[in-house]
C-alpha cells in the first residue's frame, strides 16, 4: 500500500466528505481514505496498480472538485 495526499478544493461540508470518501473507496487497492475539510485534502492508501493516482484524481473531480497533483 502506498499513501498519498491529494490537494482538493471546493469540499466545505460533511456532505463533500461523504461524497468523496464513497467514491474513493469504490475503487479497488483502497485501503482508506481521510478527508481532511479545514486543510483541503484527501489522504487515500492505495495499491498503484489497482487504483492509479490519476484514477483517485478523475474520481474525486467527478464529484464536482477540483484536484491539484
Amino acid at each position: 500500500m502506498e499513501k498519498v495526499t491529494i490537494k482538493v478544493d471546493g469540499m466545505m461540508c460533511d456532505r463533500c466528505v461523504q461524497a468523496v470518501t464513497k467514491a474513493v473507496s469504490a475503487l479497488p487497492g483502497i485501503g482508506g481514505v481521510a478527508v481532511d475539510l479545514d486543510g483541503g485534502t484527501v489522504t487515500v492508501e492505495h495499491e498503484p496498480a489497482q487504483s492509479p493516482l490519476e484514477k483517485i484524481a478523475f474520481e474525486i473531480e467527478e464529484q464536482g472538485y477540483d484536484v491539484s497533483l
